[in-house]
């Protein structure tokens, strides 16, 4: 592993992009730290730079090298392009206030639980021995932090739901999982955006559509979103499609 500064660990992915280490496990307070490095590499960019992708407590940085060793001008020893982006990486962490938070947007997610569109809900309630109303109201007290995007286009990794209805994956997954689906697998709470195969225990679904590929940015959720369950009506559900037809 290479290192290039003392408060974070930094290594090579391939010979065009690295991965920041700022943490070990889960924690909104590491997560504060990679929503903070985005931030300042977003409006510091570097001649070169693609994107950065958030994860729980590390960001990849994706680069042109070629963009980068071309803007170099007059440097006299041998220097990589990987070099080059983890000084610039290392210059954006002495500008870190770890004391100043970057503030989170607030996403409201309406769900229609239960029935057909939550199929796995009365099981979650049977594991913990308590009544699906009680895992509703469970989850929609529970204010979750999207961590990072993944598995699919928009798909939302999220800590911070209740332990009280922490349920472990299915032990056979299903083949098709509709767009919208709610799921609980373990300590995490996720919404399938597209249909797709998945082991997740589905609760319920939203109407809303979190991959719109004709949009940009083309995901509706962020890293670093906090997300807010609702619970809604079937007649509230459907009104909210049709509204969309």
């Amino acid at each position: 592993m290479s290192h290039c500064f003392t408060q974070a660990n930094i290594k090579p992915l391939g010979d065009s992009a690295l991965i920041v280490q700022l943490g070990e496990g889960i924690s909104p307070a590491i997560h504060q730290k990679v929503q903070a490095l985005s931030s300042l590499l977003n409006m510091n960019p570097f001649d070169g730079f693609v994107e950065s992708v958030p994860a729980f407590n590390n960001i990849t940085i994706h680069y042109n090298p070629v963009v980068v060793m071309n803007n170099l001008v007059n440097h006299q020893s041998p220097i990589t392009s990987f070099q080059v982006v983890c000084s610039h990486v290392n210059e954006l962490i002495q500008q870190m206030d770890e004391s100043k938070s970057v503030e989170a947007r607030l996403v409201e997610i309406p769900v229609l639980y239960g029935g057909e569109y939550g199929p796995d809900l009365d099981y979650v309630a049977s594991y913990h021995k308590i009544s699906a109303e009680e895992v509703i109201r469970i989850h929609t007290q529970s204010e979750c932090l999207v961590y990072m995007l993944g598995f699919a286009p928009g798909f939302p990794f999220m800590g911070g739901m209740d332990e009280r209805i922490a349920t472990p994956r299915r032990e056979t997954p299903r083949l098709a999982i509709a767009p919208g689906s709610v799921g609980i697998a373990g300590k995490q709470t996720g919404v399938y955006p597209l249909e797709t195969p998945g082991g997740w225990q589905i609760i319920g679904r939203t109407p809303l559509e979190l991959f719109r590929p004709d949009l940009s940015p083309p995901t509706l959720l962020q890293a670093g979103d906090k997300i807010k369950f609702v619970q809604i009506s079937p007649e509230e559900y459907h009104a909210y499609k049709e509204s969309k037809l």
